[in-house]
């Protein structure tokens, strides 16, 4: 709305709009009577607001309430050919891509296998993600013109002073330093990408473990190791955006990870906090049993737990959060049992005394995340009848 002076006709009629949108986005199909009602505007404005909404292709009527006395009552929802997104998860094996219209009702997908460390992949990474929207794409009848916004998550995070991908060593074709402008030539979009992590703390404050809190932290705990910090329900970020990367954390008894700027686009030289609870270090306190059956054993549950607790109660001395969430393959293959533990290593360890959850987003939660970012980019530009 830049330009435009607040109190105005227009200014008003836009602020009118976008309070019935998000009350249908978040509500679902609903009268003209009941928006009026939940935003507070008269029938009439109500039924104006529905008219421009409608006129505008945002808006369309979908039958007629039923069970009640009387005329019945015409139903309003978010038209989902508005707009459509693309959400993308890249990890060391492949990428998966989903495309989902502006309600959130994902409409196609694809998984694009590539190992991220082979010679070919780091020449052609902005051609596996172009195949992975083409393939999400295939069928849906939409062309990546019909694309609001494109996020991908990724491990590592895009320094904001260079553009260029930091953090993470083991996805070499992604630290070229024209990456963004290689992403979008390809999809024909602006891309935006986010670090994994963050993304999976997006999906569990909105519809998993920390809906109810406004200070997590969510320690991911998969191939790699990493944490979002969240305070008064924001992403803390770091200057580099690097907040968070705990898995570098010096601990006692674990080798450090050392290394200079030069190495965070060269091979990682292990150590640190992910040495110690990663999945592949999980595997190796168990002699080479897969997760589900290390964590079962008492014994390798319990020592995962102490380095765990001793890692966390770091995090917790300096953050103070209200809660921290377990995610990622470690988080569950352990399951309850490992919280259980975690949690009462910790109680001797740190003095503020968090909740400690396991995640429960359903799905990948960080292609949860991603598609949760692109939707409200969408929104917040489609959404705008200023």
């Amino acid at each position: 709305m830049a330009g435009t002076t607040p109190g105005t006709p227009r200014v008003l009629r836009a602020m009118n709009d976008r309070a019935a949108l998000d009350l249908l986005v978040a509500e679902g199909p609903l009268t003209r009577t009941r928006i009026s009602e939940l935003t507070g505007l008269s029938k009439p404005t109500a039924s104006q607001v529905l008219a421009r909404l409608e006129e505008a292709g945002l808006v369309r009527s979908t039958g007629n309430q039923s069970g009640r006395p009387g005329p019945k009552a015409v139903l309003y929802e978010i038209d989902p050919a508005a707009a459509h997104v693309a959400a993308l998860s890249v990890g060391p094996t492949g990428i998966d891509a989903v495309v989902a219209d502006i309600t959130g009702t994902v409409v196609g997908s694809r998984r694009v296998e590539a190992d991220a460390v082979a010679e070919d992949v780091r020449h052609r990474t902005a051609q596996l993600v172009a195949e992975a929207v083409d393939g999400a794409l295939e069928g849906t009848g939409l062309g990546h013109d019909d694309l609001a916004a494109v996020v991908v998550g990724t491990p590592g995070a895009i320094d904001p002073r260079t553009g260029q991908l930091r953090y993470a060593p083991h996805l070499p074709g992604w630290h070229s330093r024209t990456l963004l402008a290689d992403l979008a030539e390809v999809v024909g979009r602006p891309v935006v990408i986010e670090n994994d992590v963050n993304l999976a703390a997006l999906a569990e404050q909105h519809e998993g473990a920390a809906q109810d809190h406004d200070h997590f932290v969510l320690a991911w705990l998969d191939e790699g190791v990493g944490a979002a910090i969240v305070l008064g329900g924001v992403l803390l970020r770091g200057a580099t955006g690097g907040a968070g990367e705990i898995g570098y954390m010096p601990l006692p008894g674990a080798p450090l990870a050392r290394g200079g700027e030069a190495d965070w686009a060269g091979p990682d030289a292990g150590g640190g906090f992910q040495s110690q609870v990663s999945c592949p270090a999980v595997r190796d306190l168990a002699g080479g049993r897969p997760l589900a059956e290390a964590l079962a054993d008492e014994a390798v549950r319990d020592q995962v737990a102490a380095r765990l607790a001793t890692g966390l109660a770091a995090v917790v001395a300096v953050i103070d959060p209200e809660l921290v969430v377990l995610s990622g393959r470690v988080a569950q293959a352990g399951g309850e049992p490992l919280r259980e533990r975690v949690e009462a290593e910790m109680s001797g360890l740190a003095l503020p005394r968090p909740l400690l959850r396991v995640s429960d987003v359903d799905g990948d939660p960080i292609l949860t995340g991603a598609l949760r970012t692109a939707l409200t980019q969408a929104r917040d530009s489609v959404f705008d009848t200023i």
